[in-house]
């Protein structure tokens, strides 16, 4: 249909004047989408702490005097002006250590994470969407996995990876791989949940008939509605990963000639920092650790409240103000159409 009225044609025919519309005034803006999420403190503080430890990695390192593998003294020197957290056992600055080895750390994080993500996603939505005899092998494979701790896996793959010839797989990139390879299983079977709901929707009937295939279906129909899923056990993997690597590191089965937070307690602990008091040495690594550790989990858990608003701090408050307002709307409007009314 034009958008020509047919009064205003009438109007010009006739000689007349058209009658032109008056302007429809502007609305109040709407709200950006990301201001909708209704984010609380928990997530601020979260990304805070995972923004200072990511700074002081990859940032610090750069304005720092002195390298991670420069000896700068003598075994275990206590902390100065020129080395704020001392020397190791080998004689390097702690600081420059550190920051060098949270910096492979979350490298090796991330990289897992992402791994353990993609691999655990394409198999739970294949299990979850297609079903069948794809289901029951899918999540057979999953549950024996799941069946195996995964701490002898790691154990047994990462000798195995040190004993190679292969340079690649003996470094960080190996163990990323190892790690992201054995931690899928639980986000497999939480995607697996949500994507056989979701495969009985309206609208996945609706693509089916409109003739849409089974890829385009999973990318566009059944991914969008698990990204909250997805982000959250990202972020989950992530943490999970680094705690596994410093597991490992720890037991001396981490990569060697590298650096990394569970290497650096390694050797502290190999080298008797504890008991001769050089709290310098094994304390920092541990407190990076810990705020790492904390910071992802309380990273996860607030964005399960941005993404279930059942979740969210104050919804009670947050309904009575609304149910106030409803109140005060009606009583307005009811103020409104009794004034408005005229006496017969």
């Amino acid at each position: 249909m034009s958008g020509i009225n047919p009064g205003n044609v009438l109007a010009e025919a006739e000689g007349g004047e058209a009658q032109v519309p008056p302007p429809i005034a502007a609305g109040p803006r709407s709200k950006a989408a990301w201001r909708s999420l209704n984010v609380g403190s928990r997530f601020w503080i979260a990304i805070g702490i995972i923004v200072f430890i990511a700074a002081i990695a990859f940032v610090g390192s750069l304005f720092y005097p002195y390298g991670p593998d420069e000896k700068v003294g003598g075994l275990y020197d206590s902390p100065s002006v020129e080395h704020i957290f001392g020397t190791d056992n080998f004689g390097h600055d702690v600081l420059a250590v550190l920051m060098a080895g949270t910096r492979n750390s979350l490298m090796l994080g991330l990289l897992a994470g992402v791994l353990a993500t993609v691999i655990g996603v394409v198999i739970g939505i294949l299990a979850g969407y297609v079903g069948g005899w794809i289901e029951e092998l899918l999540m057979g494979i999953t549950n024996i996995v799941l069946a195996i701790p995964a701490i002898i896996i790691l154990i047994l793959i990462s000798i195995s990876l040190q004993s190679t010839n292969i340079e690649f797989l003996k470094g960080f990139t190996g163990l990323a791989l190892v790690i992201g390879i054995t931690a899928w299983p639980w986000t497999a079977r939480a995607v697996r949940a949500q994507a056989s709901s979701i495969g009985a929707r309206e609208h996945i009937d609706v693509a089916k008939l409109s003739g849409a295939r089974t890829p385009s279906i999973l990318l566009t129909d059944v991914l969008p509605y698990l990204a909250s899923y997805v982000v959250m056990a990202f972020v989950l993997q992530v943490a999970s990963a680094i705690l596994a690597e410093s597991t490992l590191s720890l037991l001396g089965l981490g990569p060697s000639g590298t650096q990394s937070l569970g290497i650096q307690l390694h050797w502290a602990l190999a080298f008797q920092a504890v008991a001769s008091g050089s709290w310098w040495a094994f304390l920092p690594p541990t407190i990076v650790l810990t705020l790492i550790s904390f910071g992802f989990l309380l990273l996860q858990s607030s964005l399960d409240e941005v993404f279930n608003p059942r979740l969210r701090r104050g919804k009670k408050k947050n309904l009575a103000k609304a149910a106030a307002a409803r109140a005060e709307a009606a009583r307005k409007l009811s103020g409104q159409a009794e004034g408005a009314e005229v006496p017969a």
